[in-house]
């Protein structure tokens, strides 16, 4: 029998959604669950659980599949499939998770990191379909990222390229979530939003997210209150648009791609966000990689992730 669908599989912090997806990138059927968090182990069972739900759903065996790709927070090995010490996922070090799901449920898995399977989908069937140099940039609460080099995903030596929210680009800025100073994930992400919009409460700012109860402050909340015109949100959005287009003149020098596509929850806010960035591109990168570059949001939504996830399995497993 011809396999003729795979799992995808994309965990986060919070959450994990799962997805048949067929050849072609169509979702066939897809589940969403809190991720567990007592420990690797007890999640691999409830993935196995799931995965026999979401066969079902699909009017699949585990028979007619090519295998299962896991999107996993990094940092990881993609060709052993070990999971190190992802940050949201307590108790995880040095977990061979892609041997432990194919124990749990006798499926081929493939590993890859998050923001790298997210890539993957977004040329495979999303934005950047046909584009063989472009660069994936997922804003949310962290920022990640995924280097596609002549058609082809770009690892670097030690399979951790593309961590994009780990350039600095303030050298004296706020202590990022990894503990170093000035990156853009400490300026820019969703994370870094919320608390610049505290910080303007707190100094008495003049401004609608003003009153709210502690731990409402989310980048949802402030780029809601920007695109209904609230001054103090639209100048957090164009300070966290500025940090994010001296990141991508700076890749647009270096790397020269022909596109850069951006996903994740925060990019939501679509030209609030985006005209900041091509006016700082246009102001700090080369003239021609700037022009040669579209800057394009993300074609596949809340399904990047699974897509990718996907498209991981269907490249690896056929090669």
């Amino acid at each position: 029998m011809e396999r003729r669908a795979v799992v995808g599989i994309d965990i986060g912090g919070t959450k994990t959604l799962s997805a048949v997806v067929d050849a072609q990138g169509r979702v066939l059927a897809r589940r969403r669950i809190e991720t567990p968090q007592r420990g690797p182990a007890d999640f691999v069972q409830v993935l196995a659980r799931e995965l026999s739900t979401l066969l079902g759903l699909a009017g699949l065996q585990k028979e007619d599949l090519l295998g299962l790709g896991v999107g996993a927070p990094g940092p990881l090995a993609p060709e052993t499939g070990v999971v190190f010490e992802p940050p949201n996922l307590a108790g995880w070090r040095d977990v061979p998770l892609g041997t432990m799901l194919f124990d749990a449920t006798g499926v081929p898995t493939f590993v890859e990191n998050d923001a790298n399977a997210a890539a993957l989908g977004e040329a495979w069937v999303g934005a950047g379909v046909g584009v063989r140099d472009q660069i994936y940039i997922t804003v949310s609460t962290g920022i990640g990222g995924g280097l596609i080099f002549n058609g082809e995903l770009y690892h670097g030596v030690s399979g951790t390229a593309g961590e994009i929210g780990h350039m600095t680009v303030e050298p004296d800025g706020p202590v990022c979530t990894c503990g170093r100073r000035g990156h853009l994930e400490g300026l820019a992400s969703g994370q870094a939003i919320a608390r610049m919009a505290e910080e303007a409460v707190r100094a008495g700012r003049q401004t609608r997210l003003a009153g709210l109860p502690p731990g409402a402050l989310t980048a949802a909340v402030v780029a809601q209150a920007a695109l209904d015109g609230d001054a103090v949100a639209r100048e957090i959005y164009a300070r966290a648009g500025h940090h994010i287009g001296i990141a991508v003149a700076s890749l647009v020098n270096v790397l020269n791609p022909a596109m850069v596509v951006f996903g994740g929850g925060v990019s939501k806010v679509g030209d609030l966000l985006f005209d900041t960035v091509r006016r700082v591109v246009r102001e700090r990168a080369f003239e021609r990689p700037a022009e040669a570059a579209k800057i394009v949001p993300a074609a596949l939504g809340d399904d990047v992730g699974v897509i990718g996830a996907a498209a991981v399995v269907y490249r690896r497993a056929a090669s």
